[in-house]
């Protein structure tokens, strides 16, 4: 009997959270057409109502961050994933002017991509339309809260937001500013929606509202990506693993080339486009090593036999920490002898996020951009440009490391999608 009764608590539950995710998709999906056909203006005037709410309400949105916080420290979590986590004045201040920068940004509803006019007279035009309903799973961070939401009003589409059980606190307090914010600025609350249910079930339910969502988008790790790929039935667009690497070439500017990897492993550690791996041409290699153990005492460094000769304070490397995306002081380094060696180990190893080249061949250079396989590579560049503010989209809302629809940081253009308008005079098909 006991098991019995546990089995329909169990089913009572899951009907029940599938119930609640499916009455927040009902209303999500209600706001959707509104949002689709907001002004440009309103938008812009609910995103800097939006922005000035936010630094108003600092002292409510740090003491909400200051709880999860102390629960996530008191569970054990690394002090990487607690930088992410933590929110302060300068970061509510960055939150508040990606909002504003949203603001400012080109709105891409209604832009016309392509016109032509067909042989019969058919006049056709591709417009870029919102998707609808952005659903975004993510973890940790609660800016992405902020930036989300704006970019999705922008676009004229739901933000439909399930954060983690670490940042609930936080999320919750950014998300009823916003929304109070929103309805003051004239544009539904509703434009932004947040799961409060934190349990993985209700994940689950949340990756599969089919005829609610038109597109989920995962930020987080790999046990995230691994979940939506088993459990999503909406379209998805991944937001992947970060294991970016430097290649330094023969003949580099070791001055930059140690600026470029000091930069990239150590400005912000716990974020996808920081660097993870070194890889070092051995010409290079003798003069290079010890100059980045003495630049980066924090830094563990593990590398292969030829590292671990020229620099003795660098351990042993394990084949698994050439694939890992470590988001924390630590690097893998190896050596090798020639550009296609370089870029058979990028492309073994990488996720197709980012990969820079330091060199001075622009032959080198052009071969590495061509061959290397990821959605951004840089050229005598720190990785951590690979950022949607730092390229002109705005805040982004992910950074895609697939090739269907979109590819790289996901700003406001790629939360769109073309409608075909075509207008005829009485043209029928023969």
């Amino acid at each position: 009997m006991a098991a019995s009764v546990a089995v329909s608590t169990a089913h009572g539950e899951a009907t029940s959270k599938r119930q609640a995710m499916e009455e927040l998709g009902r209303r999500a999906k209600a706001v959707a057409p509104l949002l689709a056909a907001t002004s440009t203006g309103a938008k812009n005037e609910a995103l800097a109502v939006a922005a000035d709410a936010l630094q108003a309400s600092l002292d409510e949105l740090l003491v909400a961050n200051e709880a999860d916080l102390a629960a996530a420290t008191e569970a054990g979590i690394s002090p990487t994933l607690l930088d992410r986590l933590r929110l302060t004045p300068a970061r509510v201040d960055g939150m508040a002017g990606g909002l504003r920068q949203v603001a400012d940004l080109p709105d891409p509803v209604g832009t016309i991509v392509a016109s032509d006019v067909r042989p019969n007279g058919l006049r056709i035009q591709q417009v870029r339309v919102p998707l609808g309903v952005v659903a975004i799973v993510y973890e940790s961070r609660p800016n992405v809260t902020s930036d989300a939401a704006g970019l999705c009003l922008k676009s004229g589409n739901v933000a439909f937001l399930r954060g983690s059980s670490m940042a609930i606190r936080s999320n919750l307090a950014i998300a009823r500013v916003l929304r109070d914010a929103y309805a003051a600025g004239g544009v539904p609350a509703d434009a932004l929606i947040l799961v409060e249910d934190t349990s993985r079930e209700a994940a689950v339910e949340f990756m599969r509202l089919s005829g609610y969502v038109d597109c989920l988008i995962p930020r987080g790790g790999p046990a995230l990506i691994r979940s939506i790929m088993d459990n999503a039935t909406v379209p998805f667009i991944l937001d992947g693993d970060g294991n970016c690497h430097v290649y330094v070439d023969r003949g580099a500017d070791l001055d930059m080339a140690t600026s470029i990897v000091v930069n990239g492993k150590t400005q912000r550690p716990s974020v996808c486009n920081a660097t993870e791996s070194l890889v070092v041409h051995t010409q290079e290699a003798a003069e290079l090593l010890p100059r980045l153990v003495g630049a980066m005492p924090a830094v563990e460094m593990v590398g292969d036999e030829a590292s671990r000769v020229l620099a003795p304070s660098i351990g042993a490397a394990e084949e698994a920490d050439y694939a890992t995306e470590f988001l924390d002081y630590k690097l893998s380094v190896r050596v090798v002898d020639s550009l296609d060696e370089a870029i058979d180990h990028v492309n073994k190893y990488g996720t197709g996020h980012s990969e820079v080249i330091v060199t001075s061949d622009e032959a080198a250079a052009t071969r590495f951009c061509a061959e290397v396989d990821a959605a951004a590579v840089l050229v005598n560049a720190s990785s951590r440009f690979v950022d949607g503010e730092e390229m002109g989209y705005g805040a982004e809302i992910g950074i895609s490391t697939q090739k269907l629809h979109v590819r790289g940081p996901m700003g406001l253009v790629h939360l769109t999608a073309v409608k075909n308008v075509i207008r005829g005079d009485g043209q029928i098909r023969g």
